[in-house]
């Protein structure tokens, strides 16, 4: 190993990027105003590091779940498909080392990432994605830096859920294993025969319960770092959470774990030093921070380099593509029904002439105005680029999906004095968002074309009635209806069809008589072109009871779920 020191120390500075979500830009593409965070921040940072430290000293990486989420990743990912891929190019104007791939850049399906990955210039790592044929990671499993004669190796992992939310299309060819056991069986190749002085795992992964059991766990930051030794800094991500902090492994050594969080808010970072004894790192620390890249402006160079497709994704955005008669806007939706879901669930309905539509508000806090839609309010609208599906499913399965649904939702009122929405104990210690609730407020799905109430007084599985089909016909618990659903739902995300209609995981598949085979954006932006005028209303399928005790809960909760105004 060639080093430029026989003793003394080398200094390294590791920075990760996670969840990016398409922000490359300071501009909010959805209000046409000015955006916070942003690649363009991290690149004035990294400058200023590269300046300070020497470029060999720092080390650039990203943890996945940067292809969708803003119209400048969909822009890219559907619409412009001939050029290159801005992301790879912001990318690699920023020099990254290293990425891992993440759930959402798989749910953009293969000819995106296909493409980004033989776009970009440097690796897409990812050691627990592999090649049904033959057994062999699909993307490089691991890559080695040679950084100031420190031999550093970067260990790629994913999730392993993937299956459990995407349609196979988007994944063929792969299945996903295990990341404690990938990481087990990595280890001693990076640690012996490629002698690497740091190993850092790149984990598309949420941290994780503490001393965690079982395998294919979704959220196992935690889990391997401290059940495979070896490890000397864990880069974590998918669950949005910023996080620094120190575990031991089960061999005692203190390894770092680091969660930037979302949008490129923040950047993690790690200072790593090693203290070398005839040429070999004898010691290495690693003192850890996440670091606010608001506190930055925007770099200038990189904003003149991409000037032009900053614009092309304005341009995108700003197309009207029809016109709103009435404003609309989620936070009616936790407290009944909404013109704002209400409308999602009439175009679902009418998308793919089924009998019953389920959906939830994937937002929390989104508001579409009265007058033009733009196409940048096809992202308020609808989050995430899902499929739709048709399943197939009984009276009584259907029944029993909502009860599951609605006890994640709220809690058993024993007056109207009470609390409504399930919120985690101390809600005010988080901030004004899904944090306040016990579960994520996307798997609260209501349903269209069905008439029912949800009685608050009582517990799960006695709170809804369903009293009829909402064209006339009786419902019937044994009559099978085709249901309306994404594919994340469709797939098993958020455990409504398989706890709670009780549908076995390996039957979902089988239940699909129909899909769409682009997003549901896309299908909901042709609807509303051809409709050209919407006059949103709530459809009012269903309803909180007793009326009078949601009412008063209602004003209590908006506080404690938003805030003060």
């Amino acid at each position: 190993m060639t080093v430029f020191a026989q003793t003394g120390e080398v200094r390294l500075k590791i920075l990760c990027t996670s969840d990016v979500h398409g922000n490359y830009f300071p501009r909010d593409f959805l209000t046409g105003g000015e955006g916070q965070g942003s690649l363009s921040r991290l690149a004035t940072y990294v400058r200023g590091l590269r300046d300070e430290m020497g470029k060999n000293h720092v080390i650039l990486l990203d943890n996945g779940d940067i292809l969708q989420g803003q119209p400048s990743a969909y822009y890219y990912n559907f619409i412009d498909t001939t050029s290159t891929h801005v992301c790879a190019d912001v990318l690699n104007h920023l020099k990254y080392d290293a990425a891992t791939i993440g759930n959402h850049d798989i749910e953009t399906g293969h000819p995106v990432y296909d493409r980004w990955t033989r776009q970009c210039h440097f690796p897409i790592l990812c050691a627990n994605a592999v090649k049904v044929t033959d057994g062999q990671p699909y993307w490089k499993p691991y890559v080695v830096l040679e950084r100031a004669g420190i031999r550093v190796a970067v260990l790629g992992l994913t999730t392993p859920a993937v299956p459990q939310w995407l349609p196979e299309n988007l994944w063929s060819g792969m299945r996903f294993e295990d990341m404690v056991a990938t990481a087990r069986r990595w280890m001693p190749v990076l640690q012996q025969q490629e002698r690497a002085d740091v190993v850092i795992g790149l984990l598309h992964s949420g941290t994780g319960a503490e001393n965690a059991h079982g395998i294919m766990n979704e959220h196992a930051a935690l889990q391997v770092a401290q059940s495979v030794p070896g490890f000397d800094l864990i880069l974590c991500g998918h669950d949005h959470r910023p996080l620094c902090r120190m575990v031991k492994s089960k061999d005692e050594k203190l390894v770092a774990i680091l969660n930037p969080g979302a949008n490129a808010m923040s950047v993690a970072e790690a200072d790593v030093r090693l203290r070398l004894k005839q040429g070999n790192a004898q010691e290495v620390d690693v003192l850890a921070r996440i670091v606010d890249l608001n506190d930055f402006v925007p770099d200038s160079t990189y904003m003149s380099c991409f000037a032009a497709e900053s614009e092309a994704i304005s341009h995108f955005t700003e197309e009207v593509i029809g016109q709103c008669e009435q404003t609309m806007g989620v936070r009616e939706a936790f407290f009944g029904p909404s013109a704002f879901v209400d409308f999602i669930h009439t175009l679902q309905l009418k998308i793919s002439v089924a009998d019953v539509s389920l959906t939830a508000p994937l937002s929390m806090d989104a508001i579409i105005r009265k007058g033009p839609i733009r196409m940048a309010d096809m992202f308020t609208l609808y989050k995430y680029e899902n499929m739709l599906y048709v399943m197939r499913l009984t009276g009584r399965e259907l029944k029993n999906y909502l009860e599951e649904s609605y006890d994640g939702w709220i809690r058993t009122m024993r007056s109207e004095e009470d609390t409504l929405l399930n919120f985690r104990p101390h809600p005010e210690r988080y901030g004004a968002s899904w944090e306040r609730l016990r579960n994520p407020g996307y798997n609260f799905d209501s349903a269209a074309g069905i008439l029912y109430t949800v009685d608050v007084r009582r517990p799960k599985g006695q709170r809804i009635i369903i009293t009829g089909m909402a064209d006339g016909r009786p419902f019937h618990p044994d009559a099978v209806y085709r249901v309306a659903v994404n594919s994340y739902r469709g797939n098993g995300g958020g455990d409504l069809l398989t706890r709670g209609a009780g549908i076995p995981r390996e039957e979902l598949k089988g239940r699909i008589d129909w899909s769409t085979d682009k997003d549901l954006r896309y299908y909901l932006m042709q609807e509303i072109r051809k409709l050209g005028v919407l006059h949103p209303q709530p459809l009012n399928h269903w309803r909180f009871v007793p009326e009078t005790w949601v009412e008063k809960a209602k004003k209590r909760d908006e506080m404690v779920l938003f805030g003060a105004e």
